[in-house]
């Protein structure tokens, strides 16, 4: 079965990152992947779809992303040449931008297994007309990454597992993955020295990064001895150092840049307490890497993750853009170390259920359901 594997960008994201696991994923089931790209795309990104057995068309040479109606014909166009070169069975669609476009396109040129999976909830949309269209009218599976997700689209839940079955339209929840470079420690983490704070993000605004060193600042105030590790990189940074210089934690505060992938086990082994205080977050994939190296997540209440951050019981969560519920999260950690102890030994225990391993089984077996009834 050849399976074709549309997505709008090929560049570092997260939804990139899942969906090189899909690819890995469908390539040890056997399956024969191609990867359309339709704009913007690195070399890099490339060569890891590559190496991970796709073999990948950017139907944009130079990554220029065409809007309106040129950007239709121009990705039907881009369409029906590779459908007319690599006659797929299937295609699995990344529902993002732009959107329902690329679905209806290829149910159009005769495409008529579509798996479209959302890598956010629906409060990124207007209106659901759309989605419910092609949910009930083009897709044969909509997979969503969190429960949360789907029912924000669709008012109900189900988690994928190898007993569900299929029906001529559906709609499931199957998980993110574990990327390729983070495995799930097998040591506890040391408590012979003070906890590091740390963050591992983009830099953003949307990430609720420009929260991050006011809140160290005032932990810092009731623990001394406690440094803040900031990975990543972004708009803010300048404001970012600019806080640290401010509130005199110059020394404390360690700006370590955009890490590669490969690296990033090391970082998440330095820092005990991970924060996300993010505004928004599809799912946040940074959580279950953090999980894995036994970091305790304090993260916001928004998003997706509430449903991956178990509050009380893998890590705590704080109320978006409060500065004080932050704090308060983290200087509990720190005031309570066998509270931290227990959360980092549970949440290696717990990100289990995201492993790749268990992320392949499920999409591996939802293509076979589909095979059998082609």
């Amino acid at each position: 079965m050849k399976i074709l594997v549309c997505i709008p960008s090929l560049l570092t994201g997260g939804t990139e990152i899942q969906t090189l696991n899909l690819v890995r994923a469908l390539v040890s089931g056997g399956y024969r992947v191609v990867t359309v790209c339709y704009f913007e795309h690195s070399l890099e990104m490339i060569t890891r779809f590559k190496q991970a057995g796709s073999e990948v068309v950017c139907l944009s040479k130079d990554g220029t992303r065409i809007g309106g109606w040129k950007g239709i014909i121009f990705l039907y166009k881009g369409f029906r040449r590779v459908l007319k070169q690599y006659r797929p069975d299937a295609a699995h669609v990344q529902y993002m931008a732009p959107g329902a476009i690329p679905i209806l396109l290829l149910r159009l040129l005769g495409i008529r297994q579509i798996i479209a999976t959302a890598h956010t909830a629906a409060d990124i949309y207007s209106s659901l007309r759309l989605v419910h269209f092609i949910q009930q009218n083009c897709v044969r599976v909509f997979t969503c990454i969190t429960e949360l997700a789907e029912r924000s689209f669709f008012g109900t839940s189900l988690l994928y597992t190898e007993q569900t079955q299929l029906k001529k339209r559906n709609h499931f929840t199957i998980y993110n993955a574990l990327p390729a470079g983070i495995s799930i420690s097998r040591q506890a983490k040391s408590q012979d020295r003070p906890l590091t704070i740390g963050v591992v993000s983009r830099l953003e605004s949307i990430k609720g990064m420009d929260l991050v060193v006011p809140a160290f600042a005032q932990v810092k105030a009731c623990h001394p001895e406690m440094q803040l590790l900031i990975v990543g990189d972004g708009s803010l940074r300048k404001q970012m150092e600019e806080q640290t210089h401010e509130t005199r934690l110059k020394k404390a505060v360690e700006f370590a840049g955009r890490q590669p992938q490969e690296k990033l086990s090391s970082y998440y082994d330095r820092i005990d307490i991970l924060l996300m205080p993010s505004r928004s977050e599809g799912f946040g994939l940074t959580a279950i890497e953090g999980m894995a190296r036994g970091c305790v997540v304090v993260a916001a209440r928004t998003g997706g993750l509430p449903e991956v951050v178990r509050d009380g019981e893998v890590g705590l969560l704080h109320e978006p853009e409060q500065i004080e519920d932050l704090t308060a999260q983290i200087n509990k950690l720190i005031e309570q170390p066998a509270l931290w102890k227990q959360f980092s030994n549970e949440a290696t225990i717990y990100v289990q259920r995201f492993s790749f391993e268990r992320f392949s089984q499920l999409f591996n077996n939802l293509y076979q359901k589909i095979e059998n009834k082609y």
